[in-house]
């Protein structure tokens, strides 16, 4: 009697990993840095919290039914995910209608508009939040000073965050040193008392939802400590070289979008390479394009823009990364 083999599709491998148990890990690990940035921007992070959650699930919802009229997978924490990165990823003081185009453009436009989850190209939520900077600079850029819930209700005040202050004035002729009273202590930047958007501006809680998500394997090592040590390594060269001009690497660490992109945008494994060494040239891309633009580029921040020049470059990655085809051995071309 010949025995009859199944042949299916991959992965051949089972696990207990499913879509909706790692996006509902991504979920808990950002509750840190949202904890933070309630505490500091009380009830307008709030609301664009609720505004870009809403909003992404109902966009998704509307799509899926009567666009596509194919299944409603709201419920698997992909538009979840997406809306409190978007949230994340704007002032709080944003007018609630800016939050939900966002939310149209990051679920319409950037996800299924190419098919869904586990086709998009880029980054859903980067796509809306380099949109909104694009088309309104001014209300993208009107930073609310952190006042803790603990000091009561307080009037909103706007002000500058440490990238933009380190822009303007080197662009004005000043140097670093005239500059630093102007600028937070490494401790504010740490714990979250700075301006910024609402999900950037404290290092340790985004530190402890990235080690909460390789704990969970929900992430590898990989893409963040290559950016993070590319951004220390070319930053520190320049600082090297002309301390007045250039901010220190510990500056470049801990302010900006640069732990949150690293840490939770950068790692989306749609849209990041399959392979860990193509993960790490994805890496050192995202922290060679971040350093480039903070320093010379037009705006004082540039994790977004590094991380979607690299999604588009991931398919040519993993064409020069591919893994060892199966029972092949290496040199050994096979002819189909």
């Amino acid at each position: 009697m010949m025995n009859k083999f199944t042949i299916s599709g991959s992965p051949h491998i089972q696990g207990d990993a499913s879509t909706k148990k790692i996006m509902y890990g991504v979920v808990i690990a950002m509750m840190p840095a949202l904890l933070v940035g309630v505490y500091y921007f009380g009830i307008g992070a709030v609301r664009v919290l609720l505004l870009a959650v809403v909003a992404s699930l109902f966009f998704e919802w509307l799509i899926q039914k009567y666009l596509i009229k194919g299944p409603v997978t709201i419920t698997d924490g992909s538009a979840l995910v997406t809306g409190i990165l978007l949230a994340m990823n704007v002032p709080s003081n944003l007018p609630g209608w800016m939050v939900v185009v966002g939310a149209l453009i990051a679920i319409g436009m950037a996800k299924m508009s190419f098919g869904g989850l586990g086709k998009n190209i880029f980054n859903p939520a980067l796509v809306a939040r380099v949109f909104l900077l694009v088309s309104f600079p001014v209300q993208m850029t009107s930073w609310p000073k952190p006042t803790p819930i603990s000091n009561g209700l307080a009037d909103v005040i706007t002000g500058p965050t440490p990238l933009g202050i380190v822009k303007e004035g080197l662009g004005n002729g000043q140097t670093m040193s005239q500059l630093a009273p102007e600028l937070p202590s490494y401790t504010q930047d740490m714990i979250g008392s700075i301006g910024g958007s609402l999900g950037e501006v404290s290092a340790i809680a985004l530190i402890l939802g990235g080690l909460y998500m390789l704990w969970k394997k929900i992430i590898t090592w990989h893409i963040p400590v290559s950016i993070l040590l590319t951004v220390v390594i070319f930053s520190g060269i320049m600082w090297g070289f002309n301390p007045e001009q250039y901010a220190d690497p510990v500056f470049q660490l801990l302010t900006g979008g640069l732990m949150l992109g690293a840490i939770f945008m950068a790692t989306d494994m749609v849209t990041s390479p399959m392979t860990k060494g193509g993960q790490l040239i994805f890496g050192i891309g995202v922290g060679l394009l971040t350093i480039l633009i903070r320093f010379w580029g037009a705006y004082p921040e540039g994790v977004s823009f590094a991380i979607l020049i690299m999604n588009a470059v991931v398919p040519l990655i993993n064409k020069g990364f591919k893994p060892r085809r199966f029972g092949a051995r290496p040199g050994v071309t096979v002819k189909a």
